[in-house]
């Protein structure tokens, strides 16, 4: 049986009481409170220290204080509401747990003599960094602002470059405790009304404590998790990037604390997309996005490919008699191939941990210490170092950070297999994650749409960087209630 909510009554002692002993005011040094007496009516102010505008506060006191005795005795919240206090959100609130919610979460609480409802005050001012140019998703032309750790500013961002009315930034909170605001938005006539369903049904379905992980754990309540290393949803920093998937029909789940937007449903390709691309020529934009993608192709197949002729001359034609390894060696191919990873994973985890002035001399000193002394020593040949950082390399040209971690894994299991296995394991894993990514679906999208299912149309979008003037129509696979892109599109 669901628990009846408590509500604030008329007493004054009693609701301020509650309050008290609700948000231990004696035990929290954060949490104020103070009492006032105006216009004949005692009253209670509570709010966050740190979320709290101190000049806003006090302007609101001020006002109060030029109240004439006898001023509240009739009505005295609209009193209040309508002329004496100067903010732009104000509301009622009688439900105590909803309301000890709103005063955590920063808002301000006025609680009057005789009144059975509290006023709340946004007089919240955020703790926030300002938007800059998000370090995974640079564009050499283009915007510069990225998404910030706090929920409004980051919808503003979206709305900037979003000015219709349709665009709907639907709240909900998550977390038993930690109440995390999170909000779906959407383009009301675009979007597919049982793909919101579905996703309001889950994200309310979520029962835990709370969400320190942030967007990480939302995606992993909504969606459904097994082996599988591909990346679930698309991430992104960029507000024009989000707001080119609203309007394809996408949904963005913003999570309140996390600098990044959550796009719903992606597919294996939107993964490999970088705006940079669409800030160039459409040639250029196309030859971008080929580059790319045959360094992402390399960053997966290379070392593995290079191994398995390596350990089988017999596979290649004379003319790849260059390939193997020419010098002797101390420790097999083998270890040493899996040695370089390790080394470069290693590398790139102390990267992240390493202040910035000391990265540079991180670099040079891995630099000497895997690759000049490492073959010196005899530890590495010099073709497993120049094709183990080859690989490397190529993998940083993938857009997305996630599906740059599982091609890791992928090159990875790869080389065991042709170290265990040799051609027959190289072939077999390689079938295995290619009816992983065919089974894979998203949310019931197809992971590797538009290749399969085939959709020819889609396909040349996707591999040729078409002109938006002949992008007429949005992609089908997300089910929009509105196709077209444009009232009247050219024809090819």
């Amino acid at each position: 049986m669901r628990k009846r909510a408590k509500k604030l009554g008329s007493d004054y002692e009693s609701n301020v009481s509650l309050l008290q002993k609700q948000l231990r005011v004696d035990k929290n040094f954060d949490i104020v409170e103070q009492e006032y007496h105006f216009g004949g009516k005692a009253m209670s102010l509570y709010a966050l220290d740190a979320f709290a505008n101190d000049l806003v506060v006090t302007q609101i006191i001020e006002n109060l204080s030029k109240l004439e005795e006898g001023a509240l005795s009739k009505d005295p919240l609209t009193r209040l509401e309508q002329s004496m206090i100067p903010i732009i959100e104000l509301e009622r609130e009688d439900v105590l747990e909803e309301l000890i919610t709103q005063i955590l979460s920063g808002q301000a609480a006025l609680i009057v003599e005789g009144c059975s409802e509290a006023i709340l005050m946004d007089v919240r001012e955020y703790p926030v960094r300002e938007p800059q140019e998000p370090d995974m998703e640079r564009v050499a032309r283009g915007s510069k602002d990225g998404f910030v750790e706090t929920l409004v500013f980051n919808s503003g961002l979206i709305r900037r470059r979003v000015r219709d009315p349709a665009l709907i930034m639907e709240p909900m909170q998550v977390g038993r405790r930690s109440k995390t605001d999170v909000v779906i938005s959407y383009i009301d006539n675009v979007a597919d009304p049982e793909l919101m369903r579905r996703l309001k049904k889950k994200i309310n379905a979520i029962d835990i404590d709370g969400v320190p992980m942030a967007e990480k754990t939302i995606e992993e309540f909504l969606i459904k998790k097994s082996l599988v290393p591909f990346p679930q949803v698309r991430y992104t920093e960029r507000p024009d990037t989000a707001a080119v998937h609203l309007m394809e029909g996408h949904v963005l789940i913003l999570v309140d604390g996390s600098n990044v937007a959550m796009i719903v449903p992606t597919t294996y390709f939107h993964h490999l997309q970088h705006a940079e691309e669409y800030r160039q020529e459409p040639i250029v934009g196309f030859f971008l996005r080929w580059v790319r993608f045959l360094a992402v192709f390399v960053s997966i197949f290379l070392l593995p490919v290079w191994f398995l002729i390596a350990d089988n001359e017999a596979l290649g034609p004379d003319v790849w008699g260059f390939i193997g390894v020419e010098e002797d060696f101390n420790i097999p191919i083998f270890w040493q191939i899996l040695i370089a990873e390790f080394g470069l994973q290693v590398l790139r985890m102390a990267a992240i941990h390493t202040p910035d002035a000391l990265a540079t001399a991180l670099g040079l000193v891995a630099a000497i210490l895997i690759g000049e002394i490492g073959v010196e020593t005899g530890v590495f040949t010099n073709e497993v170092v120049m094709y183990a950082a080859v690989s490397a390399m190529a993998g940083y040209a993938t857009p997305s950070y996630e599906l740059g971690l599982c091609n890791v894994l992928i090159r990875i299991a790869l080389v065991l297999s042709v170290g265990f296995f040799s051609l027959y394991g190289f072939l077999i894993i390689g079938l295995i994650i290619f009816l992983m990514l065919v089974k894979t679906k998203i949310l019931n999208t197809p992971y590797l749409w538009p290749f399969l299912p085939f959709n020819a149309k889609a396909l040349s979008d996707l591999l040729l960087r078409m002109p938006m003037p002949y992008k007429n129509h949005r992609p089908s696979f997300v089910h929009p209630l509105d196709s077209k892109r444009q009232a009247t599109g050219r024809k090819r």
